[in-house]
């Protein structure tokens, strides 16, 4: 035991002691004394205890059976809830997902051995200190990631663990150990059992972490086949064995910012349709949405003049160009992977986008000086026609913005090819 002091939220600390004076044991236990050892603020505050779920319930006036089954009582401390688990033991994980069966013990350390990896199984109250039986602040030390006991255990009991591995050396810069690193490559096809949306959230952490050139481990260690399950150029290049595709995309990974869409339209740029290789991970529509729209403009020229651009703008959203698009094609032009437009023309675009922003050039429909409203008190019948009229209406705009007041866009309407006067 070590007696490191970790300063702890005053409701964490009310928790434990509560369960002290009414004769238990308590210990914040995992990811939060990892973080709080290494000076990151944890996001969330987990509990263990020796007390059963009963008994943690009959000394709090507010909880809820998150996880009863599993001996987890969520505790709520004004709008907050703390996750309190009972020491407990796993029974077999013949699914590789869930324990059995659990049984609740009395023993700390027996509830430490379950855990996945010794960084993440230490646990501390002011009394005891840090409680580190496997050695966690020696691989905090040495930015190590190792399984608890034997790793090809830890992995069969629950195989979203060899992700987990990964994608803790992404967020923490860590090296996998070595006897880790080959229980990860003997059982990466037990990635079958585990759901996409599970695997999608480890991905996600992994890939918008500091340092998601690690995606590259996910070829070496031989899983892009039980994970990208639609994914036809990034799996073919792990039958090939060819390091170039993943090179390519965590050296534009690591150039972009960590966002989310463009990430994982990074991740997925070689693929035709990457729509697929999103939907296959369960990803939300937004997102699916977002790297679709993202993915398609950079496979086209930047336009050089303001028509064409404020047309390409209507296409795919202003919003995505608000937030991505040039970012995103300027990375992939440094990074070699955008031939379409050079450096220079990127540029022009962006300088152009700037000026249609700042003039507030119409590129919404919605913005038009003549609604259809207008063209039925015009005397036009509702229908398509008003439509069409709108429509051709709203490309003239597009060519020149200096037309959108009401007297012009009427104007123009009798000149327009094959439509009947109204005026």
């Amino acid at each position: 035991m070590s007696h490191l002091h970790i300063s702890m939220p005053t409701d964490v600390s009310h928790i434990i002691k509560v369960l002290e004076d009414n004769g238990h044991e308590a210990y914040a236990v995992g990811g939060c004394v990892r973080d709080a050892i290494m000076g990151r603020i944890p996001h969330d505050w987990d509990i263990t205890t020796s007390a059963k779920p009963s008994q943690v319930k009959a000394l709090f006036r507010r909880t809820i059976d998150t996880g009863i089954q599993h001996g987890t009582v969520t505790i709520m401390m004004g709008s907050t809830g703390y996750e309190v688990t009972t020491y407990r033991i796993d029974g077999n994980y013949s699914d590789g997902r869930h324990p059995e069966q659990v049984t609740f013990t009395k023993n700390l350390v027996e509830d430490l051995k379950r855990r996945d990896f010794t960084i993440n199984a230490m646990a501390y109250n002011d009394r005891a200190g840090v409680v580190d039986e496997f050695d966690g602040t020696g691989d905090l030390e040495h930015k190590i990631i190792r399984c608890v006991g034997v790793a090809t255990e830890r992995f069969t009991e629950d195989a979203l663990r060899i992700l987990r591995a990964i994608r803790f050396s992404a967020q923490l810069d860590f090296i996998i150990a070595g006897d880790t690193a080959d229980a990860i490559k003997a059982l990466a096809a037990n990635l079958k059992k585990i759901s996409r949306e599970r695997i999608q959230t480890e991905l996600d952490k992994l890939i918008t972490s500091n340092h998601p050139d690690r995606i590259k481990l996910v070829q070496a260690y031989g899983l892009a086949q039980y994970i990208f399950d639609n994914a036809k150029v990034i799996s073919n290049s792990f039958s090939d064995n060819s390091p170039t595709i993943f090179q390519n995309i965590s050296d534009v990974m690591e150039a972009l910012p960590t966002d989310h869409y463009m990430r994982w339209t990074a991740m997925t740029i070689y693929e035709d349709e990457p729509q697929s290789v999103l939907k296959g991970l369960k990803f939300d529509n937004k997102t699916i949405d977002i790297c679709k729209r993202l993915h398609a403009v950079s496979k086209e020229h930047m336009p050089q003049t303001k028509p064409e651009l404020r047309r390409m703008i209507v296409r795919f959203g202003k919003e995505l160009f608000d937030e991505y698009v040039f970012t995103f094609v300027t990375v992939l032009n440094d990074k070699g992977l955008y031939t379409l437009s050079s450096k220079k023309e990127i540029d022009i675009a962006r300088s152009l986008y700037d000026e249609i922003i700042a003039d507030k050039d119409c590129i919404s429909m919605k913005d038009m000086a003549i609604k259809g409203a207008d063209l039925i008190a015009m005397g036009m019948a509702p229908g398509k026609a008003i439509g069409n009229i709108l429509d051709k209406l709203f490309q003239k705009v597009l060519d020149d913005p200096s037309i959108n007041t009401y007297e012009q866009l009427k104007a123009c309407i009798n000149k327009l090819d094959n439509l009947p006067s109204i005026i």
